[in-house]
This record gives structure tokens, sequence and C-alpha cells, in this order.
């Protein structure tokens, strides 16, 4: 069964950008993981400034197998950092992982 993961990132008003440019960097990073079904970054069209990424994994036992892997250290590691630089500022001032589960819905 599909289970959903959702990292809800809490930004500075003025730090949204520099979160997208940071992701867009490690686009595709995921795609090869066993179990990977997709991936959406979400931002705010209001006033919050809390940012969604979604992503899709076949079971529990894939998420899991990938946040252990290498991949997800590296994956996580800025551009900087994996050329032995120093780390860039966090961009993300709190963040929480959410776990769900399809209950219902139509097919797209």
């Amino acid at each position: 069964m599909t289970v959903i993961k959702i990292n809800a990132i809490t930004v500075a008003a003025d730090s949204g950008n520099e979160l997208a440019k940071r992701f867009a960097a490690r686009a595709g990073a995921v795609d090869g993981q066993a179990g990977f079904e997709g991936f959406e970054l979400l931002q705010p069209t209001d006033d919050r400034t809390t940012w969604l990424v979604i992503t899709r994994w076949a079971d529990e036992d894939s998420f899991q197998s990938w946040v252990n892997s290498p991949a997800f250290s590296h994956g996580h590691r800025s551009e900087a950092e994996r050329s032995d630089a120093p780390a860039p500022a966090h961009v993300g001032m709190s963040s929480e992982l959410w776990s769900y589960e399809i209950a219902g819905g139509t097919a797209s």
C-alpha cells in the first residue's frame, strides 16, 4: 500500500525561494530508489511560511531503506558540503515529518 511522507518545513518569510533553489539542485536524487513513487514540493500561496515536501512510497520499508541509505545522507548535504566546503546556513527554522496512507479518493 502506498505511504505518503510529508516533511512540513517552516522557513523565514524571505527564505522560501532559497528552499526551492536547494530542492531544485537535488532534483531527481531519489528517483532511482526502490519503492519511490513520486515527489512534490508545495509552496504556500497565502501568508504561511510552511512548505510541504511530499513523497510517495510503495511501502514503509521502502521509505525506511532510503532514509537509512548513503544516498539519503549524501542528498541531504549541500553542494558546498559535498565539496568539503563549509555548510550554508539552514533555511528551515523547523520541520515535522508526517506519515499518511491513502484512505480514499479517485485514481489519477
